[in-house]
């Protein structure tokens, strides 16, 4: 079966970031969006924009492009995107999937659900930043979100990403059971994702939130880069 697909990209990322899955979900015959959220375009002013913006964004995206039976797919921070947008346009989705993402519970920011060493890191960049923004070290990117990647690779693609808003990070977003909005639902876990750690912080605690049962797909943390054929097959197939 055929299906129209939305892709929210996590922290630092572009839509151009999915250009790999999205070719592959679009030569099986598939509909794909992939947009750039407010803020992490290119020369986008970090504190311009606040999370609402973003939610706001891919709302508009669907209702502007009159999408139904959507599947909108979350990776990573992007689990705040779609968890935000999911009540508004609850009626045009098929099934919300989370790929290594984060499931927001009720009052919760992101920097609430990370482990301190990454709190004190992104409040101390997000200080010094001059704009309340965070970017991502490379060396904390090469050891824990692309670690199966070549050096230059890594380096290659992490001179893309553009620094984060940190009020992305601070901002709650209510949090949703979508079985009670009539929408099916995944968890999509990276076998090999050490962006977060095993234990009190790992990913699995989000796939218990929705009441489901983590479905592994192959990679890191950024397997759209190393993976893409692999991790559009399981999109897919969610």
């Amino acid at each position: 079966m055929l299906k129209t697909f939305v892709l929210v990209s996590g922290a630092w990322h572009g839509g151009w970031a999915w250009r790999p899955v999205a070719q592959h979900l679009r030569q099986a015959g598939h509909t794909v969006y992939a947009p750039t959220l407010p803020g992490l375009h290119d020369g986008d002013e970090p504190q311009r924009y606040g999370l609402d913006d973003v939610i706001d964004h891919i709302v508009t995206v669907i209702e502007e492009n009159d999408l139904r039976d959507v599947t909108l797919i979350g990776h990573s921070w992007g689990g705040y995107v779609i968890t935000g947008a999911a009540p508004r346009i609850a009626e045009r989705l098929h099934r919300l999937v989370y790929w290594s993402a984060f499931v927001p519970a009720a009052g919760r920011s992101l920097m609430d659900e990370v482990p301190p060493h990454y709190r004190e890191l992104f409040e101390g960049l997000a200080a010094q930043s001059g704009d309340n923004s965070v970017m991502l070290p490379l060396e904390v990117w090469k050891a824990a979100f692309m670690q199966d990647a070549d050096e230059s690779v890594q380096a290659m693609i992490h001179s893309l990403l553009v620094s984060q808003p940190m009020q992305y990070f601070t901002t709650p977003v209510d949090s949703v059971m979508p079985t009670k909005l009539g929408i099916d639902v995944s968890y999509l876990l990276g076998a090999e994702d050490i962006g977060l750690p095993e234990g009190e912080y790992g990913w699995p605690r989000f796939a218990e939130r929705l009441g489901v049962e983590p479905v592994p797909v192959p990679g890191s943390h950024e397997s759209l880069f190393t993976r893409p054929d692999e991790l559009a097959d399981a999109f897919a197939r969610a």
